[in-house]
Order: structure tokens, then sequence, then C-alpha cells
């Protein structure tokens, strides 16, 4: 899988360096990835589920919430979103325009 961007994780572990490692690892299997569809990102992240057109990641601990948009046939994965698990729960990440179509 090719995903973009790898520029927002750097950018969000400089605010939350403890995710850093957690979002390192899974920069690395996701870039390695071939994944066809949800069950099979699942056996790679067993938490993780589609939410509308958005696939969502545990990380941490559930600490953080990782929010992709994975388009199979093209193998790309398109970073939306990372926020804390407060800033998920308040749910206006649903209103991007993705999150519905």
């Amino acid at each position: 899988m090719h995903v973009i961007s790898r520029k927002i994780l750097r950018k969000f572990c400089k605010k939350h360096p403890d995710a850093c490692d957690t979002l390192n690892n899974w920069f690395r299997v996701a870039s390695k990835a071939q994944w066809q569809n949800l069950v099979e990102v699942q056996s790679n992240y067993p938490k993780a589920e589609a939410v509308g057109n958005f696939t969502v990641f545990n990380i941490k601990g559930n600490h953080y919430r990782l929010i992709v948009a994975i388009i199979y046939p093209t193998q790309r994965i398109y970073i939306k979103y990372i926020l804390t698990h407060a800033e998920y729960d308040k749910d206006k990440w649903k209103n991007d325009p993705y999150f519905r179509s």
C-alpha cells in the first residue's frame, strides 16, 4: 500500500511523542501490506473498523485514533485524521465529505 502522507504522522508525533512508536510501526506494516479488504486489514489489526467510508485504527491502547481512507483497487491509504480519543468522540471528523459519499 502507498501511504499518503507520512508528513501527517510526523507532525502528530511532534505534538504527541508517546504515539510515535505505534504510528511508525503502523506505517511500516501498512506500507508493506497488500490489503484487498477490511478482513485482511483486521488480520494485522483486529480492532480496526470501518466507520462510514473510513477505516479507524486504535493507536497506543486506544489513546489515539488514526482515521484513514483505504482505496483497495489502487493500493493507496490516505491519512485523514489522527485524533485523541476525546477529539474522536466529538465526531467532528464525520463532517468530512468523504465520510458520507
